[in-house]
């Protein structure tokens, strides 16, 4: 096994619009500890910026990209002298409980942080298992040292609701917190020991809270105090769980019985190797490997754990559900990896890929629906469309084992015929009419592609009636695609457009687009690609206008969207409904155009900087498209098995896909000026489709690639082109 975690810079995309987690963590843990800052704001969603100075505490949950702050549970806080527990604003940090600290002191790799605290003169490691956080102080001398416990303080949205610390002994506190934000009703239970007794523990209520707002909110800080020697360490383990106290002890007793902090450093530092090995490649220069190794760590972030060591998890219902035959998950940021993230997780992680999909199943029937964007076994409904729909779809037809296809098939269909969040305007007239709901344009193109999926499906299964209804809907995009204009516009009714209309506004979150505008969404069909290039009269007509929108020069508007970024022309890379749109050239046998553009974005708008992240990292969805498009292709239709080669940039790679069996790829010839691919084999064989089948990575084998400084004919002809149904 190669050591790939030193690879791994997880600042990347702390700064700019990133907003991805730094701390702590194991592949797909439950814990992700690291530092609180005190700023907040739209680029503190992680809870970390990397302009900041002042860390408030060490929270053990975080969300990685989003683009709404929320979690930072159960704050701990190391401190000397007297602090008083309440909030300040930067100026007055003195007199709350944050420190001034310098990035010279920080250290961050995977499984691993360590910074130290200015003002307390504290060292500061951290490390974590799946449930648990494991704390190293190193104190100054002091008769006045301290540990705080703050379970008032979160990121973002959110609240605490209702907080509760108890002392179980002489060096074992417990206690749960409520919290309400992005997620409604969130709770989670911990557990914590001292490695060494504490002399005396002090809670306290948050007055500021239980005056504030008509909410219980008791007992939600607490000081462990204790006498220090010159560089003394103190450790502290930390478990959770989202069930109960006592089985936040179990899942201690199970993960971190001991107190060898090294050796839980080593240990989730082998964790995180062993899941980077999974794709072992060779690139041209130390930094291409940096920005590819930080990609796939963060596509690894989340889905996040949700359940205790014994299976234990607390449902969308509310209801405790116990030893489970999966284990559950949390963080569905669907809207987003849905669209490269899981097609990725079924290459390389498709025992977890059950799990996804059962959680999703446990969802549907606790809350009568898939997901939609579900975090801390709440439904947010974030952003619109059904995405799960798409995931679970792609599970069905790749043949991912260890779920119920039954039960899969009655989700996604149900899913679809609810009337709720537009579709029973989609049942009646085929669109969802622009006066009626916001984001019209946005979310009938988002439940066509779902539509589509659930037809798929229907007729591997041998559905004929539900095949032919939903694949009619499937194509219901049309309705949204004014031939005048040759843009995707609001409809009021049959007859009338909705006026006025510029292909280039975007007001966020109130016009007919989300996150977008004409001219991103237009090209919102990556489930049948060949009827909107008809729509568009053709071929010519198609490739003109695809040309354009790399070109195109607009205002945007005032109230656009600050998620639109990453912009070439009007291609906004930074936000995710453009992310298949490169590899579309492809589709009318123009696949160095897909080249082309692939190269530039990965070359311009992914680095191995702080900023290197051109917009939000949305829970690995910004990564996975880099990790994809780096070995040369990308699942443009994300539920057909079918992944468009653009241009890779690896010189080579080897990918585990289970069962004892690698998928390489060589890469021959491959330089900055020989981006375009001439030639390839699979398996010894000449291959000429621009496109590969998931069955064909998954059976194993080798790809060799030719690669040169002019476009070939290779991919071109009609027969090698790919289509909607694989």
């Amino acid at each position: 096994m190669e050591n790939l975690t030193r690879y791994v810079d997880p600042y990347i995309g702390t700064g700019g619009h990133g907003h991805t987690f730094l701390g702590a963590n194991v592949p797909f843990g439950m814990v992700q500890l690291g530092p609180n800052n005190y700023t907040r704001g739209w680029d503190w969603c992680s809870g970390y910026h990397y302009s900041d100075s002042i860390v408030t505490g060490f929270g053990h949950m975080h969300l990685s990209g989003t683009g709404i702050g929320d979690l930072g549970d159960i704050s701990f806080m190391p401190a000397i002298g007297r602090v008083e527990t309440k909030k300040s604003t930067p100026e007055q940090y003195k007199s709350g409980i944050g420190s001034i600290y310098r990035h010279n002191t920080e250290k961050a790799r995977p499984g691993y942080y360590a910074v130290h605290l200015d003002r307390y003169n504290v060292n500061v490691e951290l490390t974590a298992t799946q449930r648990c956080g494991f704390h190293k102080y190193t104190f100054p001398a002091s008769k006045d040292a301290k540990i705080i416990i703050d379970l008032e303080s979160g990121i973002g949205w959110d609240k605490v609701t209702e907080g509760y610390i108890t002392q179980e002994n002489d060096s074992m506190i417990s206690g749960y917190r409520y919290s309400s934000g992005w997620a409604k009703d969130q709770r989670i239970y911990f557990t914590a020991v001292f490695s060494k007794p504490m002399k005396r523990f002090i809670v306290s209520d948050s007055t500021s809270i239980s005056s504030g707002l008509s909410l219980k909110a008791e007992r939600v800080y607490g000081q462990a105090l204790f006498d220090t020697r010159e560089k003394e360490n103190i450790f502290v383990k930390v478990a959770l769980s989202p069930v109960s106290i006592e089985n936040a002890k179990a899942n201690m007793k199970e993960e971190l019985p001991g107190w060898n902090f090294s050796q839980t450093v080593a240990k989730a530092d082998a964790a995180w190797n062993k899941e980077l090995n999974r794709v072992v490649i060779k690139a041209d220069n130390a930094a291409r490997m940096r920005t590819f190794y930080t990609a796939l760590y963060h596509t690894m972030i989340a889905p996040s754990v949700f359940s205790d060591c014994n299976k234990d998890y607390r449902g969308a219902d509310k209801k405790i559900h116990r030893n489970a035959a999966f284990t559950n998950y949390t963080t569905f940021s669907l809207w987003d990896t849905y669209r490269a993230a899981h097609p990725l997780f079924t290459i390389l992680q498709p025992e977890r890929t059950a799990d996804f999909v059962n959680t999703m199943l446990a969802i549907y029937q606790q809350q009568g629906e898939l997901p939609v964007w579900h975090l801390m076994g709440n439904e947010t409904y974030c952003m619109v469309g059904c995405p799960a729909v798409m995931v679970v779809a792609d599970a069905c037809l790749k043949g991912i084992k260890g779920f119920d296809k039954k039960m899969a098939y009655e989700a996604m269909k149900k899913t679809m015929m609810q009337d709720g969040r537009g579709l029973k305007y989609v049942k009646k007239y085929g669109y969802i009419p622009a006066d009626s709901t916001v984001e019209s344009v946005a979310m009938g193109l988002e439940y066509a592609i779902a539509d589509w999926s659930v037809g798929q499906v229907a007729k591997k299964e041998g559905f004929t009636e539900d095949y032919n209804y939903f694949d009619k809907r499937g194509k219901y995009y049309r309705n949204y695609f004014d031939a005048q204009t040759g843009f995707a516009r609001g409809r009021v009714n049959d007859n009338t457009w909705r006026t006025s209309f510029n292909p280039f506004i975007s007001i966020h979150r109130q016009n007919d687009y989300t996150e977008g505008n004409g001219w991103q969404y237009t090209w919102l069909v990556p489930q049948d690609v060949e009827g909107l290039i008809g729509l568009f009269g053709g071929e010519k007509a198609f490739t003109s206008k695809l040309d354009s929108l790399f070109l195109a020069k607009g205002e945007l508007g005032k109230d656009a969207s600050p998620d639109i970024s990453g912009l070439i022309g009007q291609y906004a890379h930074g936000n995710e409904p453009s992310h298949h749109v490169t590899y579309m050239y492809a589709y009318v046998g123009q696949p160095w155009k897909t080249a082309d553009k692939v190269r530039e974005i990965m070359n311009t708008l992914y680095t191995d900087k702080i900023d290197g992240l051109c917009g939000n990292e949305d829970v690995g969805q910004m990564s996975a498209w880099y990790v994809l498009s780096s070995l040369g292709f990308y699942p443009l239709n994300p539920s057909n098995g079918c992944y468009i080669f653009g241009s890779p940039v690896v010189n080579n790679a080897t990918i585990s896909v289970g069962n004892n069996k690698t998928f390489t790829l060589n890469v021959l010839n491959n330089s900055s000026v020989n981006k375009y691919i001439r030639k390839m084999t699979l398996n010894g064989k000449a291959y000429t489709r621009s496109y590969i089948r998931y069955k064909d990575i998954m059976n194993g084998g080798k790809l060799v690639i030719e690669m040169g400084n002019q476009p070939s004919s290779w991919g071109t002809a009609p027969a090698d082109r790919p289509h909607s149904e694989m």
